[in-house]
């Protein structure tokens, strides 16, 4: 065996010995999926403020790289980057509300723009086998994005949480999984 191979058998190894990690943290991203979805509405006020809070450290950074390059034009450029994301972070903190309408109608406008290359890239290749497939998943996120939009303002106030709540339900089942195919 070479010593690559070794390596990832020496990870792997270690790796299994945290089973029991891995279905903990499943459990824990279970739970708190469930709780998400008990309260849609703070979850997607969690949600916000995460975002608020990823936009304002880039900004923060962006203002601290803006200092560090050596041309005006560059400097300006990176200020108002930084600048621009900073005031996007604090917008999310100061109005939380309408900062989640906004993130759900961008959310409907990636769905369906996502959506509609991934059906065009299936269509495109219609001789491969696979290609029907592509097509559907594409038309499920172009419906998605459509029903979202459609409900748009109203459901700004649940549908980040509900992804999220999904989403944490999602990673909590393959944590899980993967801790138990660990242990065996």
């Amino acid at each position: 065996m070479t010593l690559h191979g070794d390596t990832l058998k020496n990870a792997i190894g270690q790796t299994r010995a945290k089973w029991g990690w891995f279905v903990g943290l499943g459990v824990l991203l279970l739970i708190l999926g469930g709780i998400a979805f008990g309260n849609l509405f703070i979850a997607t006020v969690a949600s916000v403020y995460v975002v608020g809070w990823l936009m304002l450290v880039a900004g923060i950074i962006e203002i601290m790289h803006a200092f560090g390059v050596k041309t005006w034009g560059r400097f300006f450029y990176w200020l108002l980057s930084g600048l621009l994301y900073a005031v996007a972070g604090f917008f999310a903190f100061d109005n939380p509300l309408l900062a989640s309408a906004v993130l759900t109608f961008l959310l409907a406008v990636a769905l369906v723009a996502s959506g509609a290359l991934r059906a065009w890239v299936g269509y495109s290749h219609r001789p491969e086998q696979g290609w029907g497939w592509i097509v559907a998943a594409g038309a499920i996120s172009v419906l998605a994005g459509l029903i979202i939009a459609m409900g748009w303002p109203v459901n700004s106030v649940w549908v980040l949480g509900l992804f999220l709540a999904i989403d944490l339900i999602f990673q909590g089942w393959t944590f899980i999984a993967v801790g138990l195919a660990l242990k065996k």
